[in-house]
């Protein structure tokens, strides 16, 4: 008997689709009797996520490859997430409330200038959304986040890669004059994921000064609590002087909230409105809200906890120089290999030995600064490389 397919119908009752199976397999993918997703699909880049720690050889494994925190909650946030836990038969709170107030005091910005997201890459989705008609361009640098693209494929804008200038930075001038009227974002990521370089305060000015007023600048800083070169711009100071800037900003990395997806960004009330409107409605939940507030209450503590990665990425640094690694200085939680044809080759040497790293094709390796032990582990594997 021929295989059919069936369906529930409107009460429950099992009822025959118009097509068997057999008829199916010779249905053409544009046929007009199935759904068709949208053909900008097929050419969109997927997003790839880090590795997972995967033990080889009776080795322990270290996943070096997503940027995460390596160190365990703060024990108060935590105690606050466990208690938030048996509440969660409850919608979480649309608005956000509590941590929208909690980051306006923090910030000292007005509460109806904070926008929230299921992370900074959430809200970047949310912005494209709010400011892009099918057609609009953003603009942004290349090689920079992956998820850049992505987001402007999927609301139908067009992407604008500004290829990165020399010692892996953004070329902020190419960006201001790849600007058209056709152009509504521009993102600027600093620390850039992910080479690890800062764009400095003078040049971001410059960019600000070249860019019209129309043209959403936004300054994705989602690694901003790690940097050390004071060379960097304010952005906060940026978004008090500029109507056209908006800083992005993320809980998962320094606040150690990868896992509970939570991001936030300032805008102006305008914006940020048209931010609130293109989110997932209850996007952000109710142990992600709690985490947040917890986690800017106890930044005291979380402060130790980033000294500690900076001082082990200064470290990491020093070391590969002595190796006789050339490479730009970061001012992320990671480190930038732009090891070219060699990539793979390089990826390859470290999860022989137990470490996860993430490779961007030919252009090079990102390896997240995790524990000193995993740290040692790499500077092993970087100094036989060098001698290969």
């Amino acid at each position: 008997m021929t295989a059919q397919r069936l369906r529930l119908g409107a009460r429950g009752v099992r009822v025959r689709s118009r097509h068997t199976v057999a008829d199916m397999t010779d249905v053409a993918p544009d046929d007009p009797r199935e759904p068709c997703p949208r053909a900008v699909l097929d050419a969109m880049p997927s997003y790839k996520p880090g590795k997972p720690a995967t033990p080889t050889g009776g080795l322990a494994a270290y996943k070096m490859s997503s940027n995460e925190n390596p160190y365990p909650p703060l024990p108060s946030v935590l105690a606050v997430v466990q208690a938030a836990a048996g509440t969660i038969n409850r919608y979480p709170d649309m608005a956000v409330t509590a941590l929208t107030e909690a980051l306006a005091e923090s910030l000292e910005v007005p509460a109806e200038c904070i926008a929230t997201g299921t992370g900074s890459v959430g809200v970047l989705g949310q912005v494209v959304q709010a400011m892009c008609e099918a057609g609009d361009e953003v603009v942004y640098a290349w090689r920079s986040f992956e998820a850049y693209p992505i987001v402007c494929a999927v609301a139908g804008a067009a992407s604008v890669p500004v290829p990165l200038a020399p010692g892996q930075r953004h070329d902020l001038p190419a960006m201001a004059a790849a600007v058209t009227e056709r152009t509504r974002v521009l993102i600027v990521c600093t620390p850039n994921n992910p080479t690890g370089t800062v764009v400095r305060a003078d040049e971001l000015e410059d960019l600000l000064a070249a860019v019209p007023p129309s043209v959403l600048v936004v300054i994705d800083e989602a690694y901003c609590e790690f940097v050390t070169d004071d060379s960097g711009p304010d952005a906060m100071a940026l978004w008090r002087r500029h109507e056209n800037v908006m800083v992005l900003r993320t809980f998962s990395k320094a606040y150690g909230l990868a896992g509970l997806r939570v991001g936030y960004a300032v805008a102006h009330p305008r914006v940020a409105a048209a931010l609130r409107k293109t989110a997932v409605p209850f996007g952000v939940n109710s142990l992600a809200q709690a985490a947040g507030v917890a986690s800017l209450a106890a930044y005291d503590e979380l402060e130790v906890r980033v000294k500690a990665l900076v001082a082990e990425r200064e470290r990491v640094e020093a070391e590969l120089a002595d190796q006789g690694w050339q490479l730009e200085p970061s001012s992320a939680n990671f480190v930038w290999f732009p090891l070219g044809a060699r990539s793979t080759e390089f990826a390859a040497a470290c999860e022989e030995v137990g470490l996860m790293v993430r490779q961007y094709g030919d252009d090079g390796v990102r390896v997240t600064i995790s524990e000193p032990e995993a740290n040692d582990r790499l500077l092993s594997v970087t100094e036989r490389f060098r001698t290969r």
